[in-house]
């Protein structure tokens, strides 16, 4: 992904929540701020803007 491979695996270890859109840990079973228990990996592609 970028040039860090460290770096790269540490943002890889993050869940979003569905609701709020909110960065939370990915061992969380539900979200930090709304209490929602959607949650999904972080995207791991880099999507080019168009």
């Amino acid at each position: 992904m970028g040039k860090f491979a460290e770096a790269d695996a540490q943002i890889m270890k993050i869940a979003i929540c569905r609701k709020c859109k909110t960065r939370n840990k990915s061992t969380v079973k539900k979200c930090r701020k709304c209490g929602a228990q959607a949650m999904r990996p972080k995207r791991r592609d880099i999507r080019a803007k168009k």
